[in-house]
């Protein structure tokens, strides 16, 4: 297991230790809290360093067992930084409006990924049949679909881990996941309730270096799991010998039999 190190002074660099003003904070964060400087609560982050351990542990055992991991963060400071992460390491994410039931009602979300993507073959059909008037109605309601969906119109069934940024943006998406036992993986800010996150990091999630830090983390781990795992030749090989040890088995017992 190939983890990419990090050090309290790449953390203090991007900012990760700057929480929110101390009056905006949550008692239940009490513990990853080193103090504060004038009126802003500072991160622990030997903590930090810890956590981020633990949870990029978590994503490498998901990724070199085939599991998928669902990135959310609607906010502006966050939102195009986990679309590119996503894309770039084969994953999933919503970053445009969590819409309820995107976990817990899969069958729903389901039925509308089956309409973008009747929208997009309608859109790019030369013997298309409609009017101009159609075509922008149809236009309109694609692009609205793919800014919801667009990030998870290729996943088969719900995630194996989802990693949010700002659990106060994203509550719906935590308890959906909570509902479903789907581990979550969270940044948690001064001002976040850090209850049932199974892997929390105690850190800064408005500043966009401290957000480019946590994504360039993900993405290396993600990207050594992928090193690890059996390529398509070595799979066939395998399954091959299963079948072999298979027949061979069903054989002895038919002798047996006989």
């Amino acid at each position: 297991m190939i983890i990419p190190k990090i050090t309290i002074e790449q953390l203090l660099e991007a900012g990760v230790h700057l929480g929110h003003k101390t009056l905006r904070w949550n008692p239940k964060m009490k513990k990853y809290i080193f103090g504060r400087r004038d009126t802003i609560h500072i991160i622990d982050l030997t903590q930090t360093v810890e956590l981020i351990q633990k949870a990029l542990e978590k994503v490498y055992e998901i990724i070199s067992n085939q599991g998928k991991v669902l990135f959310v963060s609607t906010k502006k400071q966050a939102s195009e930084s986990i679309a590119n992460l996503a894309k770039e390491t084969d994953q999933f994410y919503v970053n445009h409006r969590w819409l309820g039931g995107m976990l817990t009602n899969w069958g729903t979300i389901s039925n509308s990924i089956r309409k973008l993507d009747d929208l997009n073959k309608n859109l790019t059909s030369e013997n298309r049949g409609f009017t101009k008037k159609e075509l922008l109605k149809m236009g309109t309601l694609r692009d609205k679909l793919q800014r919801s969906l667009g990030g998870i119109k290729n996943m088969k069934k719900t995630p194996d881990l989802i990693f949010v940024i700002d659990t106060n943006y994203e509550s719906l998406a935590i308890k959906e996941a909570i509902k479903l036992n789907i581990p979550i993986i969270a940044i948690l800010d001064t001002n976040s309730d850090p209850e049932n996150i199974d892997f929390p990091i105690p850190g800064n999630d408005d500043a966009r270096r401290s957000i480019e830090l946590y994504c360039n983390l993900i993405k290396e781990t993600i990207e050594n799991a992928k090193k690890d795992l059996p390529s398509e030749n070595e799979t066939k090989s395998e399954n091959k010998k299963n079948e072999i040890k298979t027949e061979k088995s069903k054989d002895n017992k038919v002798k047996k039999l006989n």
